[in-house]
């Protein structure tokens, strides 16, 4: 397959390094893949590590942002190199580059780790790449964008010995862990129903609902290889719209709100409820799709799912975003994003969890998390099986919002007895990204 990238850019090696706090030998190499927003977000946190040292830029976008970007957020090479460069200092001794083909980046021989954090379509396809070419992964959330992704890059991690940390960087804040001692130590009594809340209020969900088109088909701008932004998805003609940002309102591409904090979400249920190795065995949901010619996520949902255990998850689009914990003693609410905790008996936000009760695992924060791993060779906090599992239910909930039916899940077999539900667990790509 012919690459699709120009010649790396170098960049002076006067930008790279953190004052020779660490010798360069035991620093933990990265390079970046996808340094939009997050990807950027993610890349000024491993800047800010003492061990670890960026040696590459990757994204298919390097044309110069437009006047009107979306809510301020940065996007593309040009914009990821002018942060770098304010965040890097000397004492480096390896070349920077970038890159517009993940593909030339695996390909350099001194990178321990890199990040993905690409629209969801593509975290399947280059976090397996990446695991086969010997590298650690820190790979945004949702993990991938289809249930069989999922299975396939649990496979990859394991065959090949890598260590993944998911960007659901809410089980590393303190109060999260916190409530999850308070609810696995009785303080609410024994747990009943979970109730999440994942609203579409926020000003571009109301610009969505407006969204309804023509969105016409425009000229790509320079320096943005769209066709490799597709890459496994379905082909669609380029519309300013249909890619940054707001992807995650197109089901090829996202997910919606369901996957987007969603994800979140429902992943502190299961942190919370203790199935990070499972999942719902039932599964209802109805929702309501946007009318547009582009978007087609859904913008209102309820459903309702059942666990194994007798825990009842239920969810909305309305109310404050977070988790309401329902016990039969009393409940307890997580705010997201923050981890703000309220409670029926607002006393118990000041226990003492003693030494002799549950203790869950202590984060020193997300990202060095990871970097712990990386060293240690364990388990992080969201490894691989953790992302899968929360993505699945995520994209459980949209496949029965789209079939308009419920219908049960066996999580360990990893199939439902329902044949319309398993032949919407993957999605062809295009043959030129098939992995």
């Amino acid at each position: 397959m012919a690459a699709a990238a120009a010649a790396p850019m170098i960049i002076p090696a006067s930008v790279l390094g953190k004052n020779g706090a660490v010798a360069p030998s035991n620093r933990i190499v990265f390079g970046c893949i996808g340094v939009g927003g997050q990807g950027q977000h993610n890349m000024r946190a491993f800047i800010n590590e003492p061990d670890t040292q960026i040696v590459a830029l990757c994204d298919v976008d390097d044309s110069l942002p437009p006047k009107d970007q979306n809510q301020g957020l940065k996007r593309g090479l040009a914009e990821a190199v002018a942060t770098y460069q304010k965040k890097g200092v000397d004492a480096a001794e390896k070349d920077f580059s970038v890159y517009t083909d993940f593909r030339e980046l695996l390909q350099r021989d001194d990178l321990d780790a890199v990040t993905v954090c690409t629209p969801d379509h593509w975290h399947g396809a280059i976090t397996q790449a990446a695991v086969k070419s010997g590298r650690d992964v820190y790979c945004e959330k949702p993990l991938v964008n289809t249930i069989a992704e999922g299975r396939a890059v649990v496979d990859a991690v394991a065959r090949y010995g890598r260590v993944l940390q998911t960007g659901s960087h809410e089980r590393s804040n303190n109060s999260v862990r916190f409530a999850w001692e308070l609810v696995n130590n009785g303080r609410i009594g024994e747990l009943q129903k979970i109730i999440v809340n994942m609203p579409n209020n926020d000003p571009h969900h109301q610009q969505l609902r407006k969204e309804v088109g023509p969105h016409p088909t425009m000229d790509v701008p320079d320096g943005f290889n769209y066709n490799f932004w597709l890459g496994p998805s379905r082909w669609a003609p380029y519309t300013k719209m249909r890619t940054h940002f707001w992807w995650r309102f197109i089901m090829e591409t996202g997910g919606g709100e369901m996957t987007d904090r969603g994800a979140h979400i429902i992943d502190l249920a299961q942190f919370i409820n203790n199935t990070d190795d499972s999942g719902p065995i039932h599964f209802d949901a109805k929702g309501k799709q946007l009318q547009s010619d582009i978007f087609d996520a859904f913008i209102e949902y309820e459903f309702t799912c059942k666990y194994k255990n007798g825990v009842t998850l239920i969810g909305t689009s309305t109310g404050d975003r977070g988790l309401k914990l329902v016990g039969s003693d009393g409940w307890l609410f997580v705010h997201i994003h923050g981890g703000r905790l309220e409670a029926s008996d607002p006393s118990i936000l000041r226990d003492k969890i003693a030494s002799n009760e549950k203790h869950t695992q202590y984060s020193p924060g997300h990202h060095r998390n990871f970097l712990d791993s990386v060293l240690s060779r364990k388990k992080p906090i969201a490894h691989e099986g953790i992302g899968y599992h929360t993505a699945t239910i995520c994209h459980l909930l949209n496949i029965g919002m789209l079939l308009g039916k419920p219908f049960d899940w066996d999580p360990v077999a990893e199939k439902s007895s329902d044949p319309d539900v398993n032949a919407m667990l993957s999605r062809p790509a295009r043959d030129a990204w098939k992995t």
